[in-house]
């Protein structure tokens, strides 16, 4: 089985929001983020795939299967807001989760906590964002899932403790089985970390694509209305007129500069293939 996770024209309508036939397919052993502003629907997508919210049509396989709770086993899951109460102790996460997972290792929990410095006997309110962040994903990852699904997992830490949850998440599809979802606004963690990108915008599936193919094709033209002219119609996915100048997202920059080699064409980071895509024309 090629892909962990499969969806077809799934659906979701709310009073003022939509989303849309979503077609995706994500493979195994690929670590995947999930792209798109505040409200385009990401995390209504990641509800949806863990049935914490009933679709309206369309169909979600994980494993080759309907969800359900062998599959829920299977799942590692770490949501934007924690799920721990405040008032227990970092070390009695071991007790409550061995009675909800059957794969639940006590061992790998406890070596993770000393991996991380995690205070077994600190009170979970007393604990940092950081801190907190870390004892979600290490218990997310103390079933041995074969898949991670986590919405905005490194929103609100900094650059060290991102880092850290990055190469476990690295660690974690070693093996070649095991997979990755994450959400998230940071799109330079995304650029580190991600085979796949999935963008959605205002509910709609944008694309569906191979991160590397993305960085190495899309470019970014700046260039006056005479130039923005000798662009091919083909190549533009998105542009923008500033004051002074035209901003044009291009999917293919190496014949767009073959086509015009007066042009200035820069690599697009994901941020600018964003960003334009959403506010540009």
């Amino acid at each position: 089985m090629d892909n962990i996770i499969k969806v077809n024209n799934l659906s979701k309508s709310y009073k003022d929001f939509k989303l849309s036939n979503l077609n995706i397919e994500i493979k195994k052993g690929s670590i995947i983020g999930l792209i798109g502003q505040n409200g385009a629907g990401k995390t209504t997508f990641i509800k949806l795939l863990l049935d914490l919210i009933k679709k309206d049509s369309g169909d979600i396989f994980i494993f080759g299967q309907k969800i359900n709770n062998d599959v829920k086993d299977k799942i590692g899951i770490v949501l934007d807001d924690s799920f721990f109460p405040e008032v227990i102790k970092v070390q009695d996460i071991n007790q409550i989760m061995k009675n909800i997972y059957k794969a639940w290792d006590e061992k790998m929990f406890f070596n993770y906590l000393k991996k991380f410095s995690l205070n077994g006997n600190m009170l979970i309110k007393n604990l940092s964002t950081g801190m907190k962040k870390k004892l979600e994903i290490i218990t997310a990852l103390s079933h041995h899932p074969k898949l991670l699904i986590l919405d905005e997992p490194t929103s609100g830490l900094d650059p060290i403790i991102r880092n850290e949850i990055l190469d476990l998440f690295l660690e974690f599809i070693e093996n070649g089985e095991n997979s990755i979802l994450f959400s998230s606004h940071i799109t330079s963690d995304i650029e580190i970390s991600a085979d796949y990108i999935i963008f959605i915008d205002n509910g709609q599936l944008i694309f569906d694509k191979a991160k590397d193919d993305l960085l190495d094709n899309y470019g970014i033209v700046k260039c006056n209305d005479e130039s923005f002219k000798k662009i091919t119609k083909d190549y533009i996915v998105a542009w923008r007129k500033n004051k002074y100048n035209y901003e044009v997202l291009v999917n293919d920059r190496r014949k767009v500069k073959k086509l015009a080699q007066d042009l200035t064409i820069d690599k697009a980071t994901l941020q600018d293939i964003m960003l334009l895509i959403v506010k540009g024309d």
